[in-house]
């Protein structure tokens, strides 16, 4: 991959990509982090994938400004925590505290902030409410799981491997708690059926009941938990 930027106020950096697969100039912008990606013919030149990003300059940037915006967690801002927004401030003691409405964080001047130890918090918070929902998924269709792991995913919110090993996305959590339910029981449902059939769906509708509302807010709002940078 190479790096150049599409000159501008503010300039737009782009990736281009070599593919011997590649039989035209294709153009990709990311919905989760904004990347805009060139993919090129091995022997095209640079040149000419820059001159395409810039006949596609108003539209590229007209894309990125439409995108939400980063949040920085620290002090002051706001943060979805079981789809409920809460403010993040200075709390007591040594512990992270969640109350209605605020994450109550110790401010450590020693440290750089308090973004990792927030991530940290979420991540196991993340683990017992994953490992909650997928044990009683499992006990109810009679199939065990053999690990479950968490990631920060990009492409997908979870898998379930034919090992019966469960990955999750720990940003769930920062979802409502019925859309991280929803995908336990999306995996789970895969301990029996590897494949996205009709049966699988009556499976997954089977242990968690209409998952419309849930598979739609991750498909509206899901990319929006990217947003926040830890």
């Amino acid at each position: 991959m190479a790096d150049h930027h599409l000159p501008g106020d503010p300039p737009v950096p782009l990736t281009l990509r070599r593919s011997a697969r590649a039989r035209r100039i294709s153009l990709r912008i990311s919905g989760l982090d904004g990347r805009v990606t060139l993919t090129l013919p091995t022997r095209v030149p640079d040149r000419e994938a820059l001159a395409f990003a810039r006949e596609k300059e108003s539209w590229i940037r007209s894309h990125l400004a439409g995108r939400p915006e980063a949040v920085a967690v620290t002090f002051g801002a706001v943060l979805p925590i079981d789809g409920q927004p809460r403010r993040i401030v200075a709390g007591p003691g040594r512990r992270i505290l969640l109350q209605d409405g605020a994450l109550m964080v110790p401010d450590l001047r020693s440290d750089a902030g308090p973004g990792r130890r927030i991530q940290r918090y979420l991540q196991e918070l993340a683990r017992d409410r994953l490992a909650e929902a997928s044990d009683r998924y499992s006990a109810a269709l009679g199939r065990p799981y053999s690990r479950i792991t968490l990631r920060d995913t990009r492409s997908r919110w979870g898998s379930c491997s034919s090992e019966g090993a469960l990955m999750y996305s720990w940003r769930l959590i920062l979802a409502p708690p019925e859309v991280l339910r929803y995908v336990a029981a999306h995996e789970v449902a895969h301990l029996q059926e590897m494949n996205h059939s009709q049966a699988f769906w009556d499976l997954v509708q089977g242990l968690y009941g209409n998952y419309d509302g849930a598979r739609g807010w991750l498909r509206s709002e899901g990319n929006h938990l990217h947003r926040f940078r830890f």
